[in-house]
């Protein structure tokens, strides 16, 4: 597992609404708990994987390192998926939505292509049919 120094990473705000939704700058509006939203997709397949939080340490080494970095919201810390799964998230591409206030991250995953820590390829393993959870892949 490489150690990654702790940091503290900052972005701009957006000094305008205009500037949010159409500048040029990286000015993510994290919530009242310094964190924003992450969707995990399948860089190739389009497949959503996952979804997690970031704060702006884990959205500043995710695109600083080309690999996924998370918040954990029950640990309360940073961490890099994959460290102790295998399943590292290569970062393809990122892209935050109209009012930045999430981010899409577009990946590559390794090992065996799982992102659930329950081993499944996809978090969204189970459909919701008639109240009940059914289970498919």
């Amino acid at each position: 597992m490489r150690h990654i120094p702790a940091m503290t990473a900052t972005f701009p705000t957006a000094p305008d609404k205009h500037a949010l939704e159409h500048g040029d700058v990286l000015a993510p509006r994290f919530d009242a708990d310094g964190l924003i939203c992450a969707i995990a997709a399948h860089a190739e397949t389009g497949e959503i994987l996952m979804v997690a939080w970031m704060n702006a340490e884990a959205l500043a080494l995710t695109l600083e390192t080309r690999e996924a970095h998370y918040y954990s919201r029950s640990r309360r810390e940073l961490w890099r998926k994959g460290v102790t799964s295998g399943q590292v998230q290569k970062l393809v591409e990122a892209r935050i939505d109209c009012d930045q206030d999430a981010v899409l991250l577009k990946v590559l995953p390794q090992g065996d292509g799982g992102a659930c820590h329950t081993g499944a390829r996809s978090c969204f393993y189970r459909l919701i049919e008639e109240g009940r959870l059914v289970e498919r892949a």
